[in-house]
């Protein structure tokens, strides 16, 4: 499902109804592969400005993103918004990700619901995307 169709499903939701998605949609973030599990998770992978301990690898082949991203289960809402970016664009081209407005939260209007530290780490995790992207296709 691609990110536009994600964001359509939440447009029609309340606020709290749109966290309750996604605290539910959270279980479709995809594990990471074997062989990003087979060794300790590289500290250049951890989103920084997220407290969640999340680990986001983003790759671009063919003018295609690629994204993973590992969070642990205790954090659904986190879990949620960053499945929300890696079921709805990986696969896609990159130009999609390019494109994506940097305040993601209040574009799906989740701001007066998510509190300003999940808002920045959210922010951290488009800036990643985005930056990674950027240095991969100059």
């Amino acid at each position: 499902m691609r990110l536009n169709e994600l964001i359509s499903e939440l447009d029609d939701l309340e606020p709290d109804e749109k966290l309750q998605w996604l605290v539910e949609f959270a279980d479709q973030l995809p594990e990471v592969s074997a062989e990003k599990r087979a060794e300790p998770f590289p500290e250049s992978c951890r989103v920084q400005e997220c407290q969640t301990p999340v680990h986001l690898w983003v790759e671009a082949r063919d003018g295609k993103i690629h994204l993973q991203a590992d969070v642990p289960a205790k954090s659904p809402t986190v879990r949620g918004l960053v499945a929300l970016v890696v079921c709805g664009l990986d696969g896609e081209p990159v130009s999609a990700a390019l494109a994506l407005p940097d305040d993601m939260v209040a574009h799906v209007g989740l701001a007066s619901v998510l509190g300003m530290t999940r808002q920045q780490g959210f922010r951290g995790v488009i800036s990643r995307i985005k930056r990674e992207l950027q240095l991969a296709h100059p």
